[in-house]
């Protein structure tokens, strides 16, 4: 069974800047998509932003401008640069890795953005 593993989130000050990082355990096969989630308390989880396996991304309107995903195909690894933090941003990240078998989910990173 293939696991995600988060890293990288958090404290960060309000315009600050974390990178977030999601590896897999093991080789998935014929990726559709990796994304980033996040769940506030009290809140559903959201897509903040994601990557096909031809490159396109799509992001969050809260997120644009602020958030780049990237993805490292040969390594099996997503990555979430987060830059002018905002207290808003405060949530559960999760990676989300989805193929022509399954959908993977992480077990979450906290990230808080607070002076």
């Amino acid at each position: 069974q293939v696991q995600l593993v988060e890293s990288g989130g958090g404290l960060a000050q309000p315009g600050g800047s974390l990178r977030l990082s999601c590896a897999a355990s093991g080789s998935i096969a014929s990726i559709y998509s990796r994304a980033w989630y996040r769940q506030a308390p009290g809140k559903q989880r959201a897509l903040v932003a994601l990557i096909t396996s031809g490159g396109s991304t799509n992001y969050a309107d809260s997120v644009k401008g602020r958030f780049t995903i990237s993805g490292d195909n040969a390594e099996n690894t997503v990555y979430l640069q987060m830059n002018s933090l905002k207290p808003e941003d405060t949530a559960v990240y999760y990676c989300n890795v989805i193929n022509k078998f399954s959908s993977y989910w992480g077990q979450g990173t906290q990230v808080t953005v607070s002076s």
